[in-house]
């Protein structure tokens, strides 16, 4: 879990990161992704298995394929993702009815479960690594990230 309040660097970094927003962008979200797995591991579910349960419950059925374009996964990671929460009992892989060369993914109960139990977590998740961000200052940062991926409308 990360501290309350951001560490304050000392030496170079400080003066790269002023200088180069791409630095400083990369070094934040490899300390939140670092802190999500955390939490997430603490819940007994990775941040990947997660965001496939937390897609499948919203979507429906999907092939591993929209699920790895849709969530920016690694289809390679994705087998694996897929492959552990099927074993898990969390989801069920079904021939695709449209494709036969396809597979639907499909949450099973186990997995609704599991999901509204880390999704439980996330709030607090959020709320102590964005601490020393103010609400505006969260909303603002949402809308800039939302803006530098080209997912605005």
């Amino acid at each position: 879990m990360p501290p309350k309040t951001a560490k304050r660097e000392t030496g170079y970094f400080p003066t790269l990161a002023a200088e180069r927003l791409d630095i400083a962008l990369c070094r934040a979200s490899t300390v939140v992704a670092r802190a999500a797995e955390a939490r997430a591991n603490e819940s007994g579910i990775g941040v990947g298995q997660h965001l496939v349960l937390k897609m499948l419950a919203e979507v429906g059925p999907s092939s591993q394929r929209a699920l790895s374009d849709q969530l920016r996964i690694d289809r390679s990671v994705m087998v694996g993702i897929c492959d552990g929460l099927e074993q898990a009992g969390h989801v069920r892989r079904e021939r695709d009815a449209g494709d036969r060369r396809a597979y639907a993914v499909t949450i099973t109960d186990s997995g609704r479960r599991l999901l509204a139990r880390a999704e439980d977590a996330v709030p607090g998740f959020l709320d102590d690594t964005f601490t020393d961000l103010t609400p505006a200052e969260r909303e603002q940062l949402s809308a800039l990230l939302v803006k530098l991926l080209g997912l605005h409308s």
